[in-house]
């Protein structure tokens, strides 16, 4: 550990080593902080914090008991964390919610986290946000209060191919995933579009389901499938699927009921930017089996380098 100046107060011993802290730190004695941190001038540590390696934490930020920032976390400047929804002065909570910064995390200046919070890996909040709920991993959130843009280093949403008699389908950077030109036709007494079992869908589907009335600022999905498949139509409105095979992730906007997406089997999904009006149709290729869920993004990448291990 490097303490420069001497105008820090570095009461904690448990500093990795390569870490630097700047003027006027204050580091209670039970804090935790790991290798190779930044440390930046005014930043204030209290006792239940636990820091990883390679963090930088810029200036004016105070960090409170119950917060956790995984390797390689960035803090803005002013960036505020909160330990407490209800306070009192001189009162005390016996224990403080757990506010968790995954690993690879960004937290844009003047930001703030309300306590009990997780900010998914990857994930970047935008400067001056205020984040009030948990972050998807490598979301994009932005405003007051936060809400998803987007998501970090995704292609740009790929342009479908003009409709035509004929149905074709073209793969994604994301392995097994297919986006599906379905046949379309029209004549004056309107549009018809179908889709053929083992010709347009690439499974025999066992179970469908509708999601539709979501509102524009909710995520649905966040999962990954062991075995099932899926394939989803949004057969009015539009909405945004993100797909990612712990490696790559790519984002499709599903905007017409001619155009399908293939999800195979350990590839996470997520869904946002429902339209008002969308109605989002999902063939499965089972019945429903909360055993074939993988629900925490963690486990998933875990799963996905086991996967590949074998």
């Amino acid at each position: 550990m490097k303490v420069q100046p001497p105008t820090a107060l570095v009461q904690s011993k448990k500093i990795g080593p390569g870490t630097r802290i700047w003027a006027f730190v204050n580091i209670l004695p039970g804090a935790m902080i790991g290798a190779d941190c930044n440390i930046c001038d005014h930043v204030f540590i209290e006792n239940d914090v636990r820091i990883g390696d390679r963090v930088t934490i810029k200036c004016g930020v105070q960090l409170w008991d119950g917060i956790t920032l995984e390797d390689d976390v960035f803090v803005g400047p002013n960036a505020t964390f909160t330990n407490d929804r209800f306070p009192r002065s001189r009162q005390h909570l016996q224990e403080y919610p757990r506010t968790i910064v995954r690993k690879g995390a960004s937290i844009g200046a003047n930001a703030t986290i309300l306590p009990g919070i997780t900010i998914g890996t990857g994930a970047m909040v935008g400067a001056g946000a205020v984040v009030t709920r948990d972050v998807p991993p490598h979301a994009i959130v932005v405003g007051n209060p936060a809400r998803i843009k987007g998501y970090v280093s995704t292609a740009e949403p790929p342009t479908a191919p003009v409709a035509s008699a004929a149905a074709r389908a073209s793969d994604s950077v994301v392995r097994g995933v297919r986006l599906h030109e379905l046949p379309h036709v029209v004549d004056m007494r309107g549009s018809l579009s179908v889709g053929e079992v083992g010709k347009h869908v690439p499974f025999t589907p066992k179970r469908y389901f509708l999601v539709f009335d979501v509102p524009s600022a909710e995520v649905r999905g966040e999962h990954a499938h062991k075995r099932l498949h899926q394939f989803l139509v949004c057969v009015k409105g539009s909405v945004s699927v993100l797909v990612d095979d712990g490696e790559h992730r790519e984002e499709h906007v599903l905007s017409r009921p001619n155009l399908g997406l293939h999800i195979p089997p350990m590839v996470w999904g997520t869904q946002y930017k429902y339209s008002a009006d969308a109605v989002l149709l999902v063939l499965a290729s089972d019945v429903y089996d909360p055993d074939d869920y993988i629900r925490n993004y963690d486990e998933f990448r875990e799963a996905v380098i086991a996967r590949v291990r074998q």
